[in-house]
């Protein structure tokens, strides 16, 4: 029997036949190809994160930047504009949003459910998926019983059942490595051809770190670009023409290590490749980011001389590349390409303006469960006696991270009062995690004084991560907060108005170590990069570390609660690892967060000014933040902050005297 997903594909293959008579402007590809000739065009989206309505659930209002029911609004158009065409998608699909969160956590999945990300897929008439790294957040189980809710493939080349076999081909895989689809293609005389698109997926290996209670034991991850090199071979051998990689991995470096997580541009480098859909950075390529950046043509849209794209993030973009085929005997081959992202809305001056409206049919597929979900969020869990809010995270200490530390304090020192660790002082390390950057001017937690509800909960803490507990001694909590220190840029004393943020670095990564005093001093580099490399081993960006009102003694320990992601190594921070957890919760920090805010009633989540900038004569920096920060900016404690004008791109620019 065939599926009726089977019927669309090969319907919208040929998409170029269901446009005629319309006034789509046809790629040049379609316009141009020769008989011999045929254009392929191949649509990604990826990192969606649940995002299936234009809707922001952590801010509890509509949203146009977002939303598969708005990037659906453009593949019906973008195919009509290709003569043959296939939809993927590149992972990250399963969490990152309330939705996920309330199917994983409160509705479950039983017999027969389909999840409602996969329902708003299954509309759309897609050829096949990769796994992102998200989609292991809540175990095996869910997982596949999600997938089993597709109509389409997916593929998974370098996740196996157990050990890895001594050769990649040996692997016990979860899922097929690749698909070939057999599929038939117009040529530019409308003469139909058979041809073979195989699709190839890949997940970062980090997977085994950051979701280590759902994996170990049960799961191993192999490089990349060393699976690829197993895979592509054969499915050359059976007779794939064309050969897609779906990337669920950065546009990285140029020069090969094993197990990178960003591995895009060493994938595309594998021979057999074709091309290549990247995702996993949120970021949008071709565009300006990627400038410069060795192996990549930003121009030209490719990476190793290979067309790539990546696609945004929670449906902002449908990546697009475009491939111009050319018949060689009985095979094809890729002679030209061009590669797009193309947006679902525009900024104009602080503002996003849709391109697109939703499509009824997505949004009707999923809309039971974005009732559901609404009602899930606006359940009130206690009261906060002041606001909430990250507009000032990064410069000074922040009420959104301070109730975060707050909870993990208490619930670690609970966890840990009848065990051999009782005795140890307990810190407690978050990070902001709206905070601007790649999410806009509007990116912040903003929870105003009074009920606080799941929704503001949520917001508070993006991530599903489990709470963990490391042991580390005084010397490694200011390795710690030196890698942390690292989000600034070195200022020259004396000097105004000098940038202080480094784009580069992740807020995430941005951890406050909360139990300690310290200050940074911005006159001195930064000890470590972005990644946790050793840049200058003799600067000291952290002074008057003091525990208790006395410099901290190098030598004693401490506990200091955390998450599975810090715990596990993510972010590549001194001293921290595997090795230094105690103790693995079962309990996410958003739960530990929520059952926080019960336990008190009300909580006081106002900053204590456990650290500032060390002074510096005569010298100011600017940083931008979101608009709506003007209302706390004369309230942050510790530090001295003025408007200085308009930033770029909706943000407002401040200055901080030190």
């Amino acid at each position: 029997m065939t599926r009726p997903h089977a019927l669309l594909s090969r319907r919208s293959f040929l998409a170029g036949s269901a446009a005629a008579g319309s006034l789509v402007l046809m790629h040049p590809f379609s316009a141009r190809a020769s008989g011999n000739q045929a254009h392929l065009r191949i649509m990604e989206t990826t990192d969606l994160h649940v995002h299936v309505f234009p809707y922001d659930y952590y801010a509890d209002k509509p949203n146009d930047t977002m939303g598969l029911a708005r990037t659906a609004a453009i593949i019906d158009d973008i195919r009509a504009e290709a003569t043959n065409s296939i939809l993927v998608d590149n992972g990250d699909f399963l969490q990152g949003n309330p939705m996920g969160d309330y199917i994983a956590y409160e509705r479950g999945m039983r017999e027969g459910d389909v999840h409602p990300v996969i329902k708003g897929m299954n509309t759309l008439g897609y050829d096949c998926s990769t796994l992102g790294n998200h989609e292991f957040n809540y175990g095996l189980d869910f997982m596949f019983k999600v997938l089993d809710g597709a109509n389409f493939p997916f593929v998974c080349a370098n996740v196996t059942k157990g050990e890895l076999a001594a050769n990649a081909r040996d692997d016990a895989l979860f899922l097929k490595p690749y698909v070939i689809l057999d599929r038939k293609v117009k040529d530019g005389n409308g003469e139909e051809h058979p041809i073979r698109v195989g699709l190839i997926g890949f997940v970062p290996p980090q997977i085994m770190n950051w979701d280590s209670k759902h994996l170990a034991g049960k799961a191993m991850t192999r490089d990349i670009v060393k699976a690829a090199e197993a895979w592509v071979p054969q499915m050359r051998e059976e007779g794939a023409d064309i050969v897609v990689a779906l990337s669920h991995s950065g546009i990285g470096p140029a020069k090969y290590e094993e197990n990178l997580e960003n591995a895009s541009l060493l994938l595309a480098g594998v021979d057999g490749v074709d091309a290549i859909v990247t995702g996993h950075s949120h970021l949008d390529f071709p565009g300006p980011k990627f400038e410069g950046l060795e192996g990549v043509d930003n121009a030209k849209g490719t990476i190793a001389g290979k067309p790539a794209v990546m696609g945004g993030f929670w449906g902002s973009h449908l990546g697009l590349i475009d491939l111009m085929l050319e018949r060689d005997g009985n095979r094809w081959r890729v002679v030209n390409s061009t590669s797009e992202a193309r947006p679902i809305f525009k900024r104009v001056e602080r503002k996003a303006e849709p391109l697109v409206e939703s499509v009824a049919k997505v949004e009707d597929a999923v809309r039971e469960d974005h009732e559901a979900t609404l009602k899930y969020v606006r359940t009130a869990v206690g009261k906060t006696s002041a606001p909430l809010h990250s507009y000032f995270a990064l410069v000074a200490d922040d009420p959104s991270v301070q109730v975060v530390s707050q909870a993990q304090t208490w619930y670690i020192t609970d966890m840990l009062k009848d065990g051999a660790h009782r005795d140890v002082p307990v810190l407690s390390a978050a990070a902001p995690f709206k905070a601007g950057g790649r999410g806009g001017p509007d990116y912040y937690t903003d929870v105003p004084a009074g009920d606080v509800a799941i929704k503001n909960v949520a917001d508070l803490y993006l991530y599903p991560n489990t709470v963990q507990a490391v042991l580390v001694t005084g010397a490694d909590v200011k390795e710690w907060l030196e890698m942390s220190a690292g989000i600034f840029n070195q200022v020259e004393p004396g000097k105004a108005d000098q940038p202080l943020l480094d784009p580069t670095f992740p807020s995430y990564n941005f951890d406050v170590i909360d139990g300690v005093t310290y200050r940074i001093d911005l006159s001195q580099p930064a000890k470590y990069s972005p990644k946790g490399e050793l840049l200058n081993a003799d600067s000291n960006r952290i002074v008057d570390l003091q525990f208790k009102g006395a410099a901290i003694d190098p030598a004693q320990k401490f506990v200091v609660a955390t998450n599975n992601y810090r715990g596990g190594g993510g972010g590549n921070f001194p001293g921290i690892g595997p090795d230094k957890v105690i103790f693995e919760a079962p309990d996410t920090n958003r739960d530990v967060i929520v059952r926080y805010i019960v336990e008190q009633g009300t909580i006081n989540p106002s900053a204590d000014a456990n650290w500032n900038f060390k002074p510096l004569e005569n010298t100011s920096v600017l940083f931008e933040t979101g608009p709506k920060g003007a209302a706390f900016a004369s309230s942050v404690e510790g530090v001295s902050i003025e408007p200085a004008g308009e930033g770029k791109e909706g943000f407002a620019l401040y200055r901080i005297t030190l």
